[in-house]
């Protein structure tokens, strides 16, 4: 059933963006309600989030060095190349750019471990992955928008934006998550409430979408004309992400199940982690909201094309023999 929940989300997310736009156009004195309910929410979302990530497992995540090795090079120097150049067919306008950045340079730590579990890789080395992931990226993430927005960051002052909700909005859902997770390991009735909680993220992140999309109505149309644009840039990126996944597997000798978690690894991306900085920044920067809810969109869609495409692209030496 929650395979099921999983394997059909994107839908739920779609149908929320389209009911989420009719609130907002037909009932836009609601929305100023839902602007005050977003961070609450967000927040749920964080926690219920990383308490599926194996915060309390950081150990276990090491062993594979082989692994590692080629998912950190993938993760935090070749893909974030790859949108380094991707910038030079985005579109001028700076919030545009900055969500670009912001969405495609942090690897997802949730819905990677599920398509990878559907997608025939490996799902014990996507959950020990997931810590190593969420700690790394919260470190670069920093580092690479100095070093791709440079400018914009210092004369708009994003950095004072950011700090605020990163304390507020990213740490102390993942300090409670990991006190939960402590909790689990020594109470079996917290076990069963971590895995309770596995349910929520979908269902919470569909209601942060219909709550974007009805708050946001208006940057949403005046955003719409980008979108073909974005959607080629996304897409560009998904197509890319597998063919380098193909070639690291190839590299470190990770055929089969290892290689198409690298692939899933690559191509899903953090987007409800970021959204927070996105909305706290001021209104001259909002369109980066849109791009991070609509990459989303275009992910989701791109993980059920990988689905289908990785056992082709990344197969074990007897799959692909026996395809011949």
């Amino acid at each position: 059933m929650k395979d099921s929940l999983e394997r059909h989300q994107v839908w739920l997310y779609l149908a929320a963006i389209i009911f989420g736009m009719v609130t907002g156009w037909f009932w836009p004195a609601v929305t100023v309600t839902f602007e005050t309910l977003l961070w609450p929410v967000l927040g749920l979302l964080l926690y219920t989030t990383f308490t599926q990530v194996p915060l309390t497992h950081m150990a276990t995540a090491f062993r594979d060095k082989r692994f590692n090795a080629a998912l950190v090079l993938g993760n935090f120097l070749i893909m974030p190349a790859i949108v380094w150049l991707l910038l030079f067919i985005a579109p001028a306008d700076p919030a545009i750019r900055l969500g670009i950045v912001l969405v495609l340079l942090v690897p997802c730590t949730d819905w990677f471990i599920s398509f990878t579990h559907l997608g025939g890789g490996d799902g014990t080395r996507a959950i020990a992955a997931s810590p190593i992931l969420l700690i790394l990226q919260i470190l670069t993430l920093p580092i690479y928008l100095w070093l791709f927005i440079g400018e914009d960051m210092v004369s708009a002052n994003l950095t004072g934006h950011f700090v605020p909700v990163f304390f507020g909005l990213i740490l102390t859902p993942l300090l409670l998550a990991w006190l939960t997770e402590k909790a689990g390991k020594k109470r079996p009735g917290f076990a069963g409430y971590i895995r309770s909680l596995g349910w929520l993220p979908v269902p919470f992140l569909a209601l942060v979408v219909f709550m974007i999309a009805a708050s946001q109505i208006t940057l949403v149309i005046q955003t719409g004309r980008m979108l073909p644009q974005l959607l080629v840039i996304f897409s560009l990126y998904l197509v890319l992400a597998a063919l380098v996944s193909k070639v690291l597997s190839r590299s470190f000798h990770l055929p089969g199940a290892r290689g198409r978690t690298l692939a899933f690894s690559f191509g899903t991306r953090n987007s409800f982690v970021v959204l927070p900085f996105a909305i706290a920044l001021p209104e001259l920067w909002a369109p980066a909201v849109v791009v991070i809810v609509f990459q989303s969109l275009v992910e989701l869609f791109g993980m059920t094309a990988y689905l289908k495409w990785l056992p082709r692209l990344i197969s074990k030496p007897d799959e692909s023999s026996s395809a011949h």
